[in-house]
């Protein structure tokens, strides 16, 4: 019997190849997502240490200029926190995208996985028959050459 040859190979060799580029994007999502989550705690932690220097100062006593200039800081980092923030809900959504991208193409490639097994399945099924109904024939020429031999 000749060798097995799933037809439909080069559908699965392509559907494996974007499976991978698709893993890959999903995976520079995540990262991109916990870079962003990590610098969002930097600037939160920035923006609690520029509250409590302002309550610090107001308790002892008050420099309008140091004050100004704290102020003013901590207005910079309040918008660099809100923009964190955006940038943060921006990477989450793009990672969600790219999870659903990277599973619908999973999901195709497992499809041409479970075609090939199916194919390889009946191919063996049919060699195996194929091989048996040799047998099956030998066995019979043995048989009635036997048979004749006697007479």
């Amino acid at each position: 019997m000749k060798r097995f040859r799933f037809s439909l190979r080069p559908v699965a060799i392509l559907r494996a190849h974007r499976d991978s580029r698709a893993r890959g994007l999903f995976a520079t999502a995540v990262r991109a997502y916990v870079k962003s989550e990590e610098e969002l705690a930097a600037i939160r932690q920035r923006v609690t240490a520029f509250e409590a220097a302002l309550f610090a100062g107001r308790r002892e006593t008050f420099a309008a200029a140091a004050e100004a200039f704290t102020l003013a800081a901590y207005r910079r980092e309040s918008g660099l926190e809100i923009a964190a923030e955006r940038a943060v809900f921006a990477a989450r959504a793009e990672m969600g995208r790219r999870r659903e991208d990277y599973l619908e193409a999973h999901r195709q490639l497992e499809v041409m996985t479970r075609l090939e097994q199916k194919a390889r399945e009946g191919y063996r099924l049919a060699a195996n028959r194929a091989e048996q109904a040799e047998f099956d024939e030998f066995a019979g020429r043995r048989a009635g050459r036997s048979r004749f031999s006697r007479v």
